[in-house]
């Protein structure tokens, strides 16, 4: 152990109530924020089912009052909107939040909202060596990561890494229109068309997009839709004998394969690719062995460049409210 230079004096801790709000769990933390990398940064974590409460500000009391012992007056959260005239503008939330009314019910002195994506990528710069899943390997190398994550709905950010810390590029790479790969999914998309001007990408790459998928293919092929939630699907396609599910899963996963690349393309990332969001780790061992792989090469001359492009799974968990604490305490800066 290294003894600390005589006089020295330890950081004082600045301790803050991070959250990131999806629209089926809030994931809440006290964050050390004047050390936030890695999880000697988290003093207390919980994930809460959106579903089982009435709103933001009753999960925030819940969990302060499950971890006193601190004093805490500013809170940073993440979430997949935007603020308009105080309020949170999210379409993925159960419930409306009033930001005076969290600063008021709370106590705290400063109140923060970021990008939940935005935040994701930010938290990419704590991950230890064992905390992700290789899907594709290749070696480390410097420059831009980008971060896609289907859930809810589907989240993109892109992290640019300097030499006095790191640049964060929120996106909107979900709603780029959806590019099908093959005759089938030519076809697809004309079902999935119908009735409307445009076809986003997390229209099919999200938890209610597999449902729409899953839809589409039962009817393409004159297969009743028995299951009407995602992990239904999911489950029942990696259980075997569900021909449709398995089918929903494979072009899923070729889809995203082929998302994943041209965004790897557009962007150049060399620093790699993280998955994230709800959906994939159930997938963790059924995506290596989808055509995940062959359609996120599958780029012309830029398959070269893809070779030398690790694209990783990782774990939502904490890496949302340690990149919310971050930001929060970088933009102070």
């Amino acid at each position: 152990m290294q003894d600390r230079a005589w006089g020295a004096v330890a950081p004082k801790p600045r301790v803050m109530l991070a959250a990131d709000v999806g629209g089926t769990h809030a994931r809440i933390g006290l964050i050390d924020a004047a050390a936030p990398a890695g999880a000697g940064g988290v003093l207390a974590y919980e994930r809460y089912a959106g579903a089982d409460w009435p709103g933001l500000a009753e999960i925030l009391a819940d969990f302060l009052a499950r971890h006193p012992g601190h004093a805490v007056d500013e809170a940073a959260i993440a979430v997949a909107g935007y603020v308009r005239d105080g309020e949170l503008v999210a379409e993925n939330l159960r419930w409306p939040v009033r930001l005076a009314e969290l600063r008021e019910r709370l106590h705290l002195r400063k109140l923060q909202v970021v990008n939940d994506f935005e935040a994701l990528a930010y938290a990419t710069q704590y991950l230890g060596a064992h905390e992700s899943l290789a899907v594709i390997e290749a070696p480390t190398a410097a420059g831009p990561v980008a971060v896609v994550g289907p859930g809810t709905g589907l989240g993109c950010a892109l992290l640019l890494p300097d030499g006095n810390g790191a640049t964060v590029l929120p996106s909107e790479g979900g709603h780029v229109a959806l590019a099908p790969g093959n005759e089938r999914e030519m076809a697809l998309l004309r079902l999935l068309a119908r009735g409307r001007d445009y076809v986003h990408t997390g229209h099919v790459l999200s938890g209610p997009g597999l449902v729409n998928l899953y839809r589409a293919i039962g009817e393409l092929d004159g297969q009743p839709a028995v299951h009407a939630q995602p992990e239904q699907i999911s489950a029942a396609a990696q259980q075997g004998g569900d021909a449709l599910a398995l089918e929903t899963l494979h072009t899923f996963c070729a889809l995203l394969g082929g998302f994943v690349g041209d965004l790897a393309v557009l962007f150049k990332a060399s620093g790699g690719v993280y998955l994230a969001g709800g959906i994939l780790p159930q997938l963790r061992e059924f995506l290596p062995r989808s055509a995940f792989r062959e359609r996120f090469f599958n780029k012309g001359v830029m398959r070269e460049f893809l070779a030398g492009v690790p694209v990783r799974l990782i774990e939502h968990g904490r890496l949302g409210v340690l990149g919310a604490a971050g930001l929060a305490a970088r933009d102070e800066v």
